[in-house]
């Protein structure tokens, strides 16, 4: 499992190599993730002015408690209301940049395809699929992002526990709307797809793990966004391959 996660994760350093192969293109992926993220970041600094008061509004039965048990449960809260912002914030980034972002990250997913070789499909899934797709992962990361900041009310381990599941969850989330373009390329439905990536899932996870690590970073999201688009097409690609071997005959 852990070399199926280090792969993953090199998935995406793979991705990061194609600066040095078509730095142009790379760079052009570039304008609608910034575009996006001050939006994104202009969101995250209103919350952070107001979170005190939504903590305190979340648990007013802590008026009556000792003051200091009080003020280590709504530390705890307020570090599991970061995890689920994060959360949050990290798929609903990945999907405005996507569908925002459409002609620009398609021609880093062709340029990955081509490389690879073999069947290439003629057009990708298109600013609609992309849009319908976007929204479906901006409501699953809202109900996982629900369930992080649950978790941050368990006394004592929540607000680590809420901070790892946060990052877990919205990796995997990252990972599998990535991923999404070459199999929708190839309309691959749902079904089959999950069924061709059931034996890559720490894969997925080591990838889309690393990629939230790098968007948590100062301008990570924005530097990181084209290298994960090229690093999830050669996962995808990874994948597509090995249903492909695994259903040939054997000799």
């Amino acid at each position: 499992m852990i070399r199926s996660l280090l792969a993953g994760a090199g998935d995406l350093l793979h991705g990061f190599g194609f600066w040095g192969r078509r730095p142009g293109m790379m760079a052009l992926g570039l304008v609608p993730a910034a575009i996006v993220a001050l939006v994104v970041l202009a969101a995250l600094v209103a919350l952070g002015a107001t979170v005190g008061d939504l903590v305190t509004w979340m648990t007013p039965f802590a008026d009556a408690w000792d003051a200091g048990w009080a003020i280590a449960l709504r530390v705890a809260v307020g570090a599991a209301l970061f995890g689920a912002t994060i959360l949050l914030a990290a798929v609903t980034f990945t999907a405005v940049t996507l569908t925002v972002g459409d002609p620009f990250y398609e021609r880093i997913w062709r340029a990955v395809e081509t490389e690879e070789g073999g069947e290439v499909p003629d057009e990708g899934p298109g600013f609609w699929s992309a849009a319908a797709s976007g929204g479906v992962l901006v409501a699953i990361g809202a109900l996982n992002a629900g369930l992080v900041l649950l978790v941050g009310f368990i006394p004592v381990v929540g607000s680590v526990t809420a901070a790892v599941l946060g990052v877990v969850l919205s990796g995997r989330l990252l990972a599998r709307e990535l991923t999404g373009r070459a199999f929708d390329a190839r309309g691959i439905p749902g079904d089959e797809r999950r069924r061709m990536l059931r034996g890559h899932r720490a894969r997925m996870l080591g990838f889309g793990v690393a990629t939230q690590l790098l968007f948590m970073l100062p301008g990570g999201a924005v530097l990181t966004m084209p290298a994960a688009v090229a690093g999830s097409t050669l996962l995808a690609r990874r994948v597509l391959d090995a249903d492909e071997a695994s259903a040939r005959p054997s000799p």
